[in-house]
């Protein structure tokens, strides 16, 4: 049951298992790529950011990974990136809008889009990598690996930037072919999408930067195949635009460069889970049935022993709250400990 999902921090030893969910991933998915030494390195980036070592605080990567707890199956994970475009460039195309006009022509004036090359998004929090396998969608899960990275954030605030983005996967085919892509990445770099793809999930970049058209592209001179998914995300992405939609991100007219999927930006402080919850004292005890009783997650609120859980709780004045025994079970933690609680709207 969905009840039993938590969300931990990655382990060096759940490297079969991120493997297992880059494959299933599918292509696109740039933030799981199917390579083992990566995902290794990804690994040992998130141990080292949830245990404060690595060099400069902005440049934790923080894995969280879903676990089932009745059986210890990973099926699902989420990250949090504190900073983007510090150790290498963030491209994205922003579509400007260009103000056509002639006198000379009979007073005629229309807009055209048009997409430029830009390096913005720097210091930006990103969250992203969320994927659960198939069959553990729906029930809560999905809601819970997206807001898990908010109550990270909530929990140590000071290792996360003020303005916080996500990136939607678009529109890929089943054989990994982007229209994007075909249309206009394709002319520039002379390669597939999933060797683009790849690159810029395993270097630095510089290609890129190397590759890239330097001057803005008319949205109107490409085919309309390519027009018509520019600022579309992924058919599997969709729950995910609106949970993001929900929380407070807004569409920042910024697409990604391979295969045109939408950038959405919030400040961090508007962030809905992060406005909404609280530090409170857990006690123990059976609310089935109370009519105070309200669904939403609870979290730990330290580091490196972050866990959050989906859980019906009882508030006791504004810094108490009474949860299952179950609920204190899956966090590790005993009646009279902190920890953090969100609770949804009746």
């Amino acid at each position: 049951m969905a009840s039993q999902y938590v969300m931990r921090p990655s382990r060096l030893d759940d490297l079969p298992a991120l493997m297992d969910l880059a494959e299933l991933s599918g292509p696109g998915f740039t933030s799981l790529p199917v390579d083992e030494p990566i995902l290794r390195e990804r690994l040992e980036k998130s141990d080292k950011a949830f245990h404060g070592r690595q060099r400069r605080i902005e440049y934790g990567k923080y894995l969280l990974m879903m676990e089932d707890a009745a059986t210890g199956e990973v099926v699902g994970c989420s990250a949090v990136k504190a900073g983007t475009g510090i150790d290498q460039p963030f491209f994205n195309y922003r579509v400007i809008t260009l103000a056509q006009a002639s006198a000379a022509a009979g007073n005629m004036r229309f807009d055209m889009d048009a997409l430029v090359l830009t390096n913005e998004y720097v210091g930006y929090t990103e969250v992203g990598t969320l994927f659960l396998k198939r069959e553990h969608r729906g029930g809560g899960a999905g809601r819970l690996a997206a807001q898990s990275r908010y109550l990270l954030m909530a929990a140590a605030p000071d290792r996360f930037g003020p303005k916080v983005l996500a990136e939607l996967r678009g529109v890929v085919d089943e054989d990994g072919q982007s229209p994007f892509w075909e249309c206009l990445g394709r002319h520039f770099f002379r390669m597939e999408f999933t060797e683009a793809d790849r690159l810029s999930a395993t270097t630095d970049n510089q290609f890129i930067l190397d590759l890239m058209p330097k001057y803005p592209i008319y949205v109107d001179l490409l085919p309309p195949e390519a027009r018509e998914v520019i600022g579309r995300c992924h058919s599997d992405g969709v729950g995910a635009y609106k949970l993001l939609q929900w929380e407070g991100f807004e569409f920042d007219r910024t697409v990604d460069i391979f295969d045109g999927g939408p950038l959405v930006a919030a400040q961090k402080r508007h962030i809905r889970t992060i406005q909404e919850s609280r530090v409170v004292t857990l006690q123990a005890g059976d609310i089935a049935g109370n009519p105070a009783a309200r669904q939403g997650l609870a979290s730990t609120d330290v580091m490196p022993d972050f866990r959050a859980v989906l859980a019906g709780s009882v508030l006791k004045g504004d810094d108490a709250a009474i949860v299952e025994p179950g609920t204190l079970e899956l966090l590790r933690l005993k009646p009279g400990a902190k920890a953090r609680i969100w609770q949804r709207s009746k």
